[in-house]
């Protein structure tokens, strides 16, 4: 896993209880190109209050133009939003970690009275999945085009294939493959798999850093 030791370790994962602290705020205003003395020339995509509450994120965040973040949506250092991606934190929280990428077409959201959405670090999700109120814990790969539905909760260095819905309340323990319609338990994953996710998220958080400039 050599994309993830020592320096990433000092992040906390929103999953954890005491990590759901405030990131450093960055206002819908703050959050075109040029803030704070022009280090970033990348224009930012839709970032909109719901209700009189912002989203807060790390200052290194990318957020694709064609993206939106909305509400009650902390997202940490180094983290990315793609094209067309949406995080609706309107009717519960939204907490997403370090170095965490949430690909094209994504749909992120929660449910009224019920779930929030908890995202840990270095997770990468597939272009055009849906994580809608459940949990995701450190070093996930979410597959392209697959669906998390609510009370799900993926264990850390754990995987969910391409095109699979995990259906409510399923958990999918450390170290295991998921794949299908439900998803089912396929096999243990290898360690060169693990190591994978971690490289994915790396990869992601350096991608988003050039896109930034």
């Amino acid at each position: 896993m050599r994309a993830t030791k020592d320096s990433k370790s000092a992040s906390p994962s929103p999953v954890a209880p005491k990590a759901r602290e405030r990131a450093p705020a960055r206002s819908p205003r703050d959050a075109g190109e040029g803030r704070g003395g022009g280090s970033s020339t990348h224009q930012t995509g839709i970032v909109l209050p719901y209700k009189g509450v912002a989203p807060a994120l790390a200052p290194d965040v990318f957020i694709a133009p064609t993206a939106a973040v909305i509400g009650d949506t902390h997202i940490g250092a180094g983290s990315s939003v793609w094209f067309a991606a949406t995080v609706r934190g309107d009717v519960n929280e939204i907490r997403i970690g370090a170095r965490t990428n949430i690909q094209d077409g994504t749909t992120v959201h929660v449910t009224t009275g019920g779930h929030g959405t908890y995202i840990g670090n270095d997770v990468t999700v597939g272009h055009n999945a849906i994580i809608h109120a459940c949990t995701i814990e450190d070093l996930c790969l979410i597959g392209m085009g697959a669906c998390l539905m609510d009370g799900v909760v993926v264990e850390k260095n754990a995987m969910v294939a391409a095109g699979a819905l995990v259906t409510p309340n399923k958990r999918i323990p450390s170290g295991q493959l998921w794949a299908g319609a439900p998803a089912r338990f396929m096999r243990v994953l290898l360690p060169e798999e693990l190591a994978e996710i971690a490289e994915s998220a790396q990869h992601y958080a350096d991608l988003a850093q050039a896109y930034r400039g």
